[in-house]
């Protein structure tokens, strides 16, 4: 593996303002995704999502790429070799991460959701020791513990606590493991050198996968044109242009001109930012039980992410969704766990 390119400058300003848009736009997702359900069938409207993020994103390469590259950069093609991958990634992480999320969020609160995608990065580091027979640290053992307590307390009955939906929180929690081993799966897989040409192809395989998805558990039958809300509506295209587009750039920006460590922490404070948004916009309630399992999941995941650099020097902590390799400097993930 080649080393990584050196990082370019960037004022403390712009690196404030990007890490202001991941946090923020970010962690507003599940809010949006909780709203675009409402009235629009949950998986064909994230396959419409990521369809139209993924042309958006192709079409910017291609311009990019007929006029707006320098005479002796290549255009860059896509083999069937690179598709396969980006078929594999796509499903894992867009059908399997992202529609556990959207189907989950039919079932319990935005915030709740959130709180549970926040423990892929715990799935990951267990799937890289399973996977790659790497003996798990100290911190990666207590950070699984802790995540599973988290899970655990929100699944386990209480006096006088309405009990939240088992289905939900475990689709939830196989969304982060499949996003988990998407990612690890995306380390090594044969992609185009183009971090943006990839992730479009990953979003375009991705969304077709999701309306297929829709489309085998009968969503198509359920569509009812009329009853779509104004709000379900402007919530997808928010979806598409912010949470896909926007936030997705700011973060491979932050890549490019911060260490991994700083981009990374949108993992511990996005479930903060989607508590508060849910809690305030949709008045989900905040129980004891959510605030603990809360504290428990992001702080075993604040462990793994700082605790496994000194730990693992060689293994990159930093939850890079959908493409985590910055070690090769010109790929990067597609929506963060951006849902």
């Amino acid at each position: 593996m080649n080393p990584p390119p050196p990082r370019q400058s960037a004022s403390t300003a712009a690196v404030a303002v990007a890490l202001l848009i991941v946090y923020v736009v970010w962690g507003s997702t599940y809010l949006a995704i909780a709203v675009m359900i409402e009235t629009l069938p949950p998986l064909l409207a994230a396959g419409i999502r990521f369809l139209i993020a993924g042309a958006i994103m192709l079409i910017a390469v291609s311009v990019h790429q007929r006029w707006l590259r320098r005479s002796d950069e290549p255009i860059e093609r896509p083999s069937w070799i690179h598709w396969r991958s980006a078929a594999i990634i796509g499903a894992l992480l867009l059908l399997g991460g992202n529609g556990g999320v959207v189907l989950a969020e039919l079932r319990i609160p935005s915030g709740v959701a959130a709180v549970l995608v926040a423990t892929m990065p715990i799935w990951m580091a267990f799937f890289e020791a399973a996977l790659f027979r790497r003996r798990p640290t100290v911190v990666v053992i207590g950070g699984l513990v802790a995540g599973i307590i988290g899970v655990a307390v929100l699944m386990a009955p209480a006096e006088g606590v309405a009990a939240l939906d088992p289905i939900g929180i475990l689709l939830v929690v196989g969304g982060a493991m499949a996003w988990a081993l998407g990612s690890i799966y995306a380390q090594h897989a044969p992609m185009p050198r183009s971090g943006l040409l990839g992730t479009g192809m990953e979003m375009l395989a991705g969304g077709a996968a999701l309306v297929l998805g829709g489309l085998l558990l009968g969503e198509q039958g359920r569509i009812d044109v009329s009853a779509f809300s104004t709000s379900s509506i402007l919530a997808l295209g928010y979806l598409i242009l912010f949470g896909s587009i926007l936030a997705f750039t700011s973060y491979t920006w932050l890549l490019a001109h911060t260490p991994t460590t700083v981009a990374g922490t949108y993992a511990y404070v996005n479930p903060l930012v989607a508590v508060a948004l849910g809690a305030i916009l949709l008045r989900e309630p905040i129980t004891p039980r959510t605030l603990i399992a809360t504290v428990l999941i992001v702080a075993a995941v604040v462990a793994l992410m700082t605790g496994r650099r000194r730990d693992e020097p060689g293994i990159d902590p930093a939850p890079v969704p959908v493409q985590p390799d910055d070690a090769r400097g010109d790929r990067a993930a597609v929506a963060g766990t951006d849902t």
